[in-house]
């Protein structure tokens, strides 16, 4: 009976450790996870916010319109509701399609930005406009 225990005792203490290493490895992503997403929360506020007026499109300065700041604070919001998620748990498909979804955002509002130089004319440089609107 003494070595049915010990390999009980072995199997329990692999199990601890596996468990444990896991526990370590998932913070590790977590972390590495959520510093991702303040990145991407911090510079989707600051183009929500108005800190920056003027972006680079196809190497034309171009002003950020009211619309594309309104996108970018709902990528911050989304981005917070991630980390938010990240924070509370580990649910691997959760995160996936939250981050998909994050990930979609992120494109369109890029996409936008660079169809909206092309779509303005025959490839005249235009200045940003100060009328309301434009």
């Amino acid at each position: 009976m003494g070595g049915r225990t010990s390999r009980k005792t072995q199997v329990a203490r692999r199990f601890f450790q596996l468990r444990r290493t896991f526990e370590l490895d998932t913070q590790r992503l977590r972390s590495k996870a959520v510093r991702g997403l303040e990145d991407l929360f911090d510079m989707a506020s600051a183009f929500a916010k108005g800190k920056y007026k003027y972006q680079y499109v196809d190497g034309k300065r171009e002003s950020i319109k009211m619309k594309q700041r309104q996108i970018w604070a709902r990528i911050a919001t989304y981005a917070a509701q991630v980390m938010n998620t990240i924070a509370q748990g580990i649910d691997e498909r959760q995160i996936d399609k939250d981050l998909a979804q994050l990930e979609k955002l992120v494109n369109e509002a890029t996409a936008k930005n660079i169809t909206a130089q092309p779509g303005k004319g025959d490839g005249q440089e235009t200045r940003p406009s100060s009328a309301p609107g434009g």
